[in-house]
């Protein structure tokens, strides 16, 4: 069973981890989210009654 043999996979994996960790990843979090969610307002609306039309 070749699936089991973790000589080629493991390695593969390991490296693809250390690129993701090491040079995507800080690239992704330099970027300034611009809606930040604490900027934001709460508003609230008013729940109305439904009417049915066939009570």
């Amino acid at each position: 069973m070749p699936q089991l043999n973790p000589n080629p996979w493991f390695f593969i994996m390991l490296v693809s981890w250390l690129i993701f960790s090491l040079i995507i990843q800080p690239k992704l979090l330099s970027f300034i989210p611009t809606n930040h969610p604490s900027n934001k307002t709460h508003s609230t609306t008013k729940a109305a009654p439904w009417t049915w039309p066939w009570t």
